[in-house]
């Protein structure tokens, strides 16, 4: 009897872990949707997503290397990479995580601002869901090789089905087709993103220098990009003053953290569908509040936010089978 309640109690303490993290994946989206919104609505106003995108990273690098100084876990999770890297047991790789945060960025101040938060989500969470899929099934993220379930495909293909709800109605009407392509090869980005910070986390045992790691590759990357842009096309025509045109960079130092954190215990797919939920329903409440030219109607993607919380709803939950008698 008490090993089975031991059991029994395992079990519900697992289920009760696994449930804090999948809403812990919910915040990440709706901090996604959050960024979203503030760096497509600073790239319109300086009127260059790149510029902006470098603006945002950087501002979330400078608060990263602040507290890896303060916070003594930043400092041994520091000298731990320092030690992996000269020893390779951090390989290269490991490494460029930052790269597809800094396409996701700005991808988000190239067309947020034209097509809202909800409509970029579309193409974000389909690329998304399937980027989650064949990484949880090669095992790259750190919990290994998550058997990709029935229950698990059919979460992903209501979540998808969420996201084309948004595409009902004249929502599309004169919305050119990069600008649902590119947030696709983001979402896909963000999936490969989540898996290697999670495995830099578990090498480097600390979330705070897989946060940091992640913010410095993608700085780099978007001030390189940046340059050449503004040496192209000329200096952005204005620079802003409203100061909550600014935190982009902080959201995205959240959301990562948290992602390096809970795809240890949800997997890829898992993570990937519970930030769908988040996405879409902050999105719809942006979208509601600070409509943009080619966001779909709020009734719309409200029902887009249901079907896909349906779909997490049938990933996430353990159905029991009832036992025959």
């Amino acid at each position: 009897m008490a090993p089975e309640r031991e059991r029994g109690g395992r079990a519900v303490s697992e289920r009760g872990s696994v449930g804090i993290a999948v809403a812990g994946a919910v915040l990440i989206g709706a901090l996604t949707a959050l960024q979203a919104r503030i760096n497509g609505s600073l790239g319109a106003e300086v009127g260059d997503g790149i510029v902006a995108a470098a603006i945002s990273f950087s501002s979330g690098l400078v608060i990263l290397i602040a507290l890896s100084l303060i916070v003594p876990e930043g400092r041994r999770g520091f000298g731990r990479l320092v030690a992996g890297i000269r020893s390779r047991s951090v390989p290269p790789w490991m490494l460029l995580g930052g790269l597809a945060g800094a396409f996701t960025v700005a991808s988000q101040g190239l067309t947020v601002a034209t097509i809202g938060v909800a409509l970029f989500t579309v193409g974000f969470v389909a690329g998304q869901t399937t980027g989650g899929l064949v990484l949880d099934r090669v095992g790259f993220g750190p919990a290994g090789v998550v058997p990709v379930t029935v229950r698990r495909v059919v979460g992903a293909v209501l979540a998808i089905a969420g996201v084309v709800v948004c595409l009902s109605g004249d929502a599309l009407g004169g919305v050119p087709l990069w600008m649902l392509i590119v947030p696709a090869v983001a979402g896909a980005g963000v999936a490969w993103q989540q898996g290697t910070n999670g495995r830099l986390r578990v090498r480097v045992a600390s979330p705070l220098t897989a946060t940091l790691v992640n913010f410095i590759g993608g700085t780099v990357v978007l001030v390189i990009a940046a340059l050449v842009h503004v040496g192209v096309v000329g200096a952005p025509r204005a620079i802003p003053t409203a100061p909550w045109l600014y935190v982009g960079g902080a959201v995205g130092v959240v959301y990562i953290f948290l992602s390096a954190v809970v795809v240890r215990r949800t997997g890829v797919l898992l993570l990937g569908l519970g930030s769908v939920v988040g996405l879409l329903s902050t999105s719809v409440l942006l979208d509601a509040l600070w409509p943009a030219p080619a966001a779909p109607s709020t009734p719309v993607a409200l029902l887009a936010a249901v079907v896909a919380i349906a779909g997490v709803v049938v990933a996430a939950v353990p159905w029991r089978r009832r036992r025959r008698t």
